[in-house]
């Protein structure tokens, strides 16, 4: 026969046990939860990165002497200037941090698109240790921060040619 204080003690025992358990899984719920971010952040680096891939590739493909810069993210999935089908994006994305469709964007000079950025308002996860394509995203308070802009390269930019090194015969 089981005495009173026996069945107290095992009572006790069993809320201890729960109590454990429930802290555990806390735990795991919070590791899930910052990888389950981390994965999104990932995502949201790539996407950014194709997005802004397309628009140099518009951009580069303008005909014509005056570069443009698309003028809605549509004609990056189907060029209207080209006369057969020419796609510089293979589909639209999500933007993986707020799973809508929408995203913002970053109008150039000409009134085209330069680039894109998340709408979330989130504090990423990620401060440092970007690539050098996306050192200006150190610090960033907000992925709204984080701008996948198009940049041309400087010689291009500056309306020069690369200087080409002659190569010098052997022997000389």
């Amino acid at each position: 026969m089981v005495t009173r204080r026996a069945r107290g003690f095992t009572y006790l025992a069993v809320l201890f046990i729960v109590a454990i358990l429930m802290g555990g899984l806390a735990l795991v719920g919070e590791v899930w939860e910052t990888s389950a971010r981390r994965e999104k952040e990932a995502e949201l680096l790539f996407i950014g990165h194709q997005y802004r891939r397309a628009i140099g590739l518009y951009y580069d493909s303008t005909p014509g002497g005056v570069k443009r810069y698309p003028r809605t993210l549509e004609d990056l999935v189907q060029d209207p200037r080209q006369p057969a089908t020419q796609r510089h994006l293979r589909k639209f994305y999500p933007d993986p941090i707020t799973g809508k469709n929408e995203w913002g964007l970053v109008k150039a000079p000409d009134g085209g698109i330069l680039g894109v950025h998340s709408l979330s308002e989130q504090a990423p996860l990620k401060v440092g240790g970007f690539r050098v394509r996306d050192a200006g995203f150190e610090g960033a308070q907000k992925y709204a921060d984080w701008k996948f802009n198009h940049t041309q390269p400087a010689a291009a930019a500056a309306g020069k040619t690369p200087a080409k090194t002659a190569a010098k015969p052997p022997g000389d």
